[in-house]
């Protein structure tokens, strides 16, 4: 279609639209009001129980898909939200400068091991984020400081160092992953 039949169509429903009688009008129903939640957290919130929070305010993203991964997994659902909250503060788009990608800040190369095609994908991203760190506790005998501290330093690094390595950082993360964890950091 032209541009020209375009704009003489469109004129033409104007006309229609104008003089319509006000009888044969249906009555339309107002728009719904637009929310800044994103859609995976909408969607979740439509199809999850109400007692999960994935619509109160204040409540975890992704909650659902985090008690749900964790459950299948078998880790704490707490842990696993606090490993989510220091490594991408909820945001299913961050990356870091080293390349993790995702919610659960995925390696490329780890997420591939572990079956996921899209680490911004959120379900994806949690569901590799369990199961990996399903992996470090299971390698490090349940502990879950050593399993942080390999999630987010490498294995390699706690088996060389028999422990949570040296590195500022990586002691960070864990202190913060165990204090959201347990409530105790905002």
């Amino acid at each position: 279609m032209s541009v020209d039949a375009t704009v003489a169509r469109v004129s033409e429903l104007a006309v229609l639209l104008t003089f319509a009688p006000a009888a044969a009008a249906a009555p339309v129903a107002a728009p719904a009001p637009a929310t800044a939640a994103p859609f995976g957290t909408q969607l979740a919130g439509a199809m999850a129980p109400a007692e999960a929070g994935a619509t109160t305010p204040g409540a975890t993203p992704f909650a659902a898909e985090i008690s749900a991964a964790a459950t299948r997994h078998g880790v704490d659902p707490k842990l696993l939200t606090g490993l989510i909250r220091a490594e991408s503060n909820f945001d299913p788009n961050a990356g870091s400068h080293a390349g993790a990608q995702g919610l659960a800040q995925l390696m490329p190369g780890t997420a591939a091991g572990l079956g996921v095609t899209n680490p911004l994908d959120p379900v994806q991203s949690i569901e590799g984020g369990a199961r990996y760190l399903r992996q470090q506790l299971d390698r490090f005998g349940g502990d879950p400081a050593k399993a942080l501290a390999a999630y987010n330093a490498g294995p390699g690094a706690v088996e060389k160092f028999g422990g949570v390595p040296p590195y500022e950082e990586t002691q960070s993360y864990v202190r913060r992953v165990l204090g959201y964890a347990q409530g105790t950091t905002a």
